[in-house]
């Protein structure tokens, strides 16, 4: 069965983005020829789900993102669609219910906070790739938002590059 995998990168102090969702200090840890292993993991993806407002900042920064993919943008604004990305406004679980029941590859979790939030309490999120970078931004957008259940999982991998990123890979038990 498919799985639903959050790839996302933090402050070391939780935070994925400031709050006028400023992406810049991302940059701190950018190396010419170091994608930290985001090229081998979208090749095990064909499906990308992304909150509106993670949209609108990456489309803001001049990129349409995931043109590769069937994407869909979680967003409470109907809008017509007749290609990727689609626009769905229906309760996030139905939709990846929808998607696992489709055959294909894994399906990517591209933020924000708000959806990963939703799907964690719909309890569907199967991994986390959860990138550090070495920056405490003092405030921000966290990653995860309170009034959740606990969610026990098991490290797959931790890695460290020169740069000072650390990735961690997580998988519920």
């Amino acid at each position: 069965m498919r799985k639903v995998i959050v790839y996302i990168a933090t402050s070391l102090d939780g935070y994925i983005a400031t709050e006028d969702d400023d992406l810049s200090f991302l940059s701190i840890v950018e190396k010419e020829g170091e994608d930290y292993g985001y090229t081998s993991f979208m090749a095990e993806i064909d499906t990308v789900v992304l909150g509106n407002k993670t949209y609108q900042t990456v489309l803001d920064m001049g990129h349409l993102p995931h043109t590769d993919k069937e994407c869909y943008v979680y967003t409470r604004t109907p809008r017509p669609t007749t290609r990727s990305p689609y626009f769905y406004t229906q309760p996030l679980p139905t939709l990846i219910a929808e998607l696992k029941q489709r055959a294909g590859k894994d399906i990517f979790i591209d933020g924000g906070a708000h959806t990963i939030h939703a799907l964690l309490l719909a309890d569907l999120i199967d991994e986390f790739y959860i990138s550090i970078i070495p920056i405490l931004l003092g405030s921000g957008i966290t990653l995860f938002k309170n009034g959740r259940t606990d969610l026990p999982l098991q490290l797959v991998s931790a890695k460290s590059f020169d740069t000072g990123l650390v990735q961690l890979q997580y998988r519920r038990y």
